[in-house]
């Protein structure tokens, strides 16, 4: 079938992991578990190690397994309003997106102000149709299918003629499950023998809209 759109994730995807901004996000979420579990932070890491493989978020797990509520107050904290400072303007990103001969949204597990603040700060945020966030998609987010799901019933498309790019295995798998093409961005080399497409730089994906 012929492709007729690409559906990006956000975070170490349209940036690069080394700015580090999603290890930041990484050291609050474990400060966050550790005081609302009342365990060290080995513990709560492990826990979280644990079940975070059967939930789309770390918040999903909390909500589904230990009762959380405040949704809120977990996203202040996991995402405070100058998280994005670390990043800056990629040289030609702006200019390779819309090269793209394909309409693009993005699907994130990040709430939408998480979203907005990084596609400010990169430039880009009026180069996508859709921006389909963790709060849009009733809090269960990829690899669950029916996130996928949701997202391209809003475009109109199905997995077969959508292109999907993540850097996270699971949620790559999960879509190729589907019966869509996924591209894993594998920037670090961090994972060899991931057995489906897999690029090192973003650019890289023009070779599969032929």
């Amino acid at each position: 079938m012929t492709l007729q759109y690409i559906l990006f994730d956000l975070d170490n995807t349209l940036y690069s992991p080394r700015y580090g901004l999603e290890l930041n996000v990484d050291r609050r979420i474990a400060q966050f578990l550790v005081a609302y579990l009342g365990l060290s932070l080995e513990e709560a890491l492990r826990q979280r190690r644990e079940r975070i493989q059967h939930y789309g978020t770390t918040l999903e797990w909390l909500m589904v397994e230990k009762g959380y509520t405040d949704i809120e107050a977990y996203y202040t904290a996991i995402h405070p309003a100058g998280e994005a400072d670390i990043l800056s303007p990629v040289p030609g990103l702006r200019e390779f997106l819309e090269s793209l001969p394909l309409p693009r949204g993005i699907l994130t597990n990040s709430p939408k102000e998480h979203a907005d603040r990084i596609l400010t700060k990169l430039g880009i945020g009026d180069l996508f149709t859709h921006i389909f966030d963790i709060r849009w998609n009733g809090f269960k987010g990829k690899p669950h299918a029916e996130a996928f799901h949701r997202a391209l019933n809003t475009v109109g498309t199905i997995p077969e003629t959508t292109l999907f790019i993540d850097d996270t295995p699971r949620c790559v798998s999960g879509y190729c499950a589907l019966g869509g093409p996924g591209l894993l961005l594998d920037e670090e080399n961090a994972y060899p023998a991931y057995p489906h497409p897999r690029i090192r730089d973003l650019r890289e994906l023009t070779g599969f809209l032929r």
